[in-house]
């Protein structure tokens, strides 16, 4: 019987008898050998797998040591063909001269914008501040190359101040700043092509129109042109000029692009909307000079954002100006109506000089929102003025006044049914009124017969104890013509105490007539104010264009 262990056969002379004769022994032997011949398999084994690591261990390294040089190799390789053609290109290059091999060709200039970020709008000082991008590709004649020749090098950056530039600046600049102050670089391709896209924060002239303030829309320019050189010598186009429309503006030919601004990374204003952006190309041609001068005019149509102004300005100045009409509902012996009128006079005065701080100084127009301000003051000045001819009317005596027909009738009859008005006393039943006549007929009455009946029967009483004076005692005549005498005072008291309650009571009747022609006055002065108000506000305010616009911003 043969017995494979491992790698190694283990030959036993095995029989029947061995087996029988010595069992125990024979197991015995064979499991010790067995177990010796696993040891040695299994040292044999990890010996190899140690052995099979280290070498693919020593071939990775390898590898990657080859990787890296070979990387290296070709970066340095790649770096030194640029560094070779960055000396050649430069050698002998002249940044001075047009790169033209005919001096009577012109550099065509391809000019782009991209506007990144409008940052400011001055209304005071009409700037606009931008935060812009404008990219300039032109193909320079002096630099080519084959791309075989330098390792396959196609593109080279090179700082755009050791090149040729078409010298192109902001004509209508604010700050001075004509040109790009940022030194970049330009990417030159092997076929001459001269990329060169650098920023630029500019500070550029912009009309400001105030005639719809704070509803208004805003016209602004950045007009590009190259400073040295005319139109034969440089020929300024846009970048998309296929998108070009060819139109005549006063006898001129003019190229214009609708959307010619990049607003791909425009960060959108928080005050303005940019509505449109449309580019035109100019040729101006001057008596001086034979060849045209070209510049390219970028156009930022703005409309302003409301929101603010209408918070902080128009609403305020709204809700003050509607305090005009509650004046007039304020009663009379209060006291406070003037005080009112002109703490509300003062506040829109303050309102108006904070509209001149914002606005230009110009005396060409009117801003909307100075109009509806001083629409307010004169409202306000005439409601002060109104106010103290109520007052004089509500104060108003008997002695110094009266009342004419047309006053009474106009105030007391016709504008009181005409305001929806009707006077307390009118509400008194006619019963109650008849019966106030009555008594005050009846009071005449009597007072008439005291004055006619009384005084005659005292003086005949008189006469009568004259004649029978022989009969009666001296002592009794005097006491008669005595208390003759008191009742007369007495009557002629009466008589005036009555007269002076009913000339005082006349009094009164004025007095009341005339507070209730102030308050007539007050209502007539309340509606027509209330609707002056109301029409005043909605003349002005929506004569603005950009209320009515619905056009969308297009960023």
């Amino acid at each position: 019987m043969t017995i494979l262990v491992g790698e190694e056969a283990l030959l036993l002379p095995v029989s029947k008898n061995y087996w029988t004769f010595n069992s125990t022994y024979g197991l015995n032997y064979f499991r010790r050998r067995t177990r010796q011949a696993e040891a040695c398999q299994l040292e044999i084994l990890n010996e190899e797998s140690e052995q099979l690591r280290s070498e693919e261990e020593e071939e990775e390294e390898e590898s990657s040591a080859l990787c890296v040089c070979g990387v290296h190799v070709v970066t340095c390789s790649r770096s030194e063909h640029a560094r070779r053609l960055f000396q050649d290109i430069l050698t002998g290059y002249n940044k001075l001269l047009r790169p033209v091999h005919n001096t009577s060709d012109a550099v065509t200039v391809k000019v782009k914008l991209r506007l990144s970020q409008l940052l400011d709008v001055h209304e005071k000082n009409q700037i606009i501040t931008t935060n812009i991008w404008i990219k300039q590709v032109w193909t320079d004649s002096n630099i080519n190359w084959d791309p075989n020749d330098y390792g396959g090098v196609d593109v080279l950056y090179v700082p755009a101040d050791q090149l040729w530039t078409p010298n192109v600046v902001l004509y209508n600049n604010a700050d001075g700043n004509y040109q790009v102050s940022a030194v970049t670089k330009a990417a030159v391709y092997y076929n001459g092509t001269v990329v060169w896209e650098p920023p630029a924060i500019y500070k550029s002239m912009c009309p400001i129109d105030i005639e719809w303030f704070p509803f208004d829309e805003q016209l602004c320019d950045l007009k590009f042109g190259s400073w040295t050189y005319d139109g034969f010598e440089v020929d300024l186009i846009h970048y998309d000029k296929d998108d070009v429309q060819i139109t005549r503006e006063n006898g001129r030919l003019v190229w214009i692009v609708p959307n010619g601004v990049d607003l791909s990374d425009f960060l959108p204003s928080t005050e303005w909307d940019v509505m449109a952006v449309p580019v035109k190309r100019h040729e101006e041609r001057y008596e001086c000079c034979r060849a045209p001068y070209i510049d390219i005019t970028f156009y930022i149509y703005l409309r302003r954002r409301t929101l603010f102004y209408s918070v902080n300005l128009i609403i305020p100045c709204i809700g003050i100006s509607f305090l005009t009409i509650l004046v007039f509902y304020l009663p009379s012996d209060s006291g406070e109506k003037v005080s009112l009128s002109v703490s509300i006079l003062i506040c829109l005065t303050m309102f108006f000089n904070l509209l001149v701080e914002i606005i230009p100084s110009t005396s060409l127009i009117i801003p909307l929102i100075g109009k509806y301000l001083l629409f307010t003051m004169v409202l306000v000045t005439l409601s002060i003025a109104v106010t103290v001819f109520t007052l004089n009317v509500h104060y108003r005596l008997p002695a110094t006044h009266r009342f004419s027909v047309w006053i009474r009738y106009l105030f007391l009859d016709f504008l009181p049914k005409l305001l929806m008005m009707r006077r307390p006393e009118a509400e008194v039943s006619s019963s109650v009124a008849t019966a106030d006549k009555a008594a005050a007929l009846e009071l005449n009455q009597s007072e008439n017969v005291i004055m006619m009946t009384v005084l005659p029967k005292l003086g005949k009483t008189a006469e009568v104890a004259g004649q029978s004076s022989s009969s009666t005692s001296p002592q009794q005549t005097w006491f008669d013509e005595e208390e003759n005498a008191a009742i007369a005072s007495a009557v002629r008291s009466t008589c005036f105490i009555a007269n002076h309650f009913r000339k005082k009571a006349a009094e009164d009747e004025v007095k009341d007539d005339w507070r209730y022609i102030a308050n007539v006055l007050d209502r007539l002065f309340l509606w027509t104010f209330s609707l002056t108000f109301i029409s005043g506000t909605c003349l002005i305010m929506l004569q603005a264009p950009s209320i009515h616009d619905s056009r969308h911003p297009i960023v």
